[in-house]
């Protein structure tokens, strides 16, 4: 049994926070630069230019990409022989996550309860997902997700008789419906498969994948792309200006589900999808 502290995860989660913040994944950063060479528009072209100097700017100047910080999900991914001690893996990770946005500067959005609006000032509590897996570390992955994209997601409860294409036309049109609310170009988590709120994690799981992943199986693999080019054929382009690239790509994650049953969810992410990780 390997012990790991409390206050360990905790200056993992604030160092994970800020650095999520300031620098963009590099297949992420890479994908913008590629995009930026592809797109048609010349008003697409000098938005993408834009897109990249605040980049370097944020880099350069040890600065958050974009002034929604978002909210901090983590991903914990505990080995079963993994005894934490001090505190419980919850506290542990809230502290840290109002430890990086408050000595990091970074903007704390979080209200403590939906109607009665009041701010937390230390952008606590995280959403906390669990994973009990195999060996004696702990993965820890922090997603800040701003607003501006995550309210443009969706979720619908198809039934079996939905086909592929019917798949693909609904990803499309909750896109459509976004418009350039989500700072396009995007990038779009589909989950496919299990219940109503599995669905709507693994849409989550899909946006933080890695931008050079495909899915490894080649029929999700194509949905994929058949999503990214219908998407793309919107012409909202880069911030709503218009041009080819409206997406930057498409994960999908997949899960089993009722024979009944064949929920879809879109979790929208702005072009500055943010992710950070590490292992105690």
């Amino acid at each position: 049994m390997r012990e790991i502290t409390a206050a360990q995860i905790t200056d993992a989660v604030a160092a994970l926070c800020i650095r999520a913040n300031k620098i963009l994944p590099q297949n992420l950063e890479k994908c913008i630069s590629a995009c930026a060479e592809q797109e048609e528009s010349a008003v697409g072209r000098a938005v993408f230019d834009d897109l990249k100097a605040n980049l370097q700017a944020a880099r350069k100047e040890d600065l958050p990409i974009c002034q929604d910080t978002g909210m901090a999900v983590v991903f914990a991914e505990l080995g079963q022989d993994v005894h934490i001690t001090g505190d419980t893996l919850r506290n542990a990770v809230d502290r840290g996550v109002a430890k990086g946005y408050t000595e990091g500067y970074l903007r704390c959005s979080i209200v403590g309860d939906p109607l009665e609006r009041v701010n937390t000032n230390d952008n606590t509590p995280a959403v906390l997902h669990t994973e009990l897996t195999e060996g004696e570390h702990l993965k820890i992955t922090v997603c800040p997700k701003g607003f501006g994209s995550e309210n443009m997601s969706a979720l619908k409860m198809f039934t079996p008789a939905a086909t592929k294409q019917d798949i693909v036309r609904y990803v499309t049109e909750v896109i459509a419906r976004a418009g350039s609310n989500p700072c396009p170009p995007m990038v779009i988590g589909v989950g496919i498969g299990g219940n109503f709120e599995e669905c709507a994690l693994l849409a989550k799981k899909a946006l933080c994948r890695d931008a050079a992943v495909r899915n490894p199986k080649p029929l999700y693999a194509q949905l994929e792309q058949d999503m990214l080019t219908e998407i793309n054929k919107l012409g909202i382009g880069p911030q709503g200006f218009g041009g080819t690239c409206t997406a930057l790509y498409v994960n999908i994650e997949e899960g089993a589900t009722h024979i009944a049953g064949l929920p879809v969810a879109v979790n929208v992410g702005c072009h500055v999808t943010r992710h950070a990780e590490t292992i105690l």
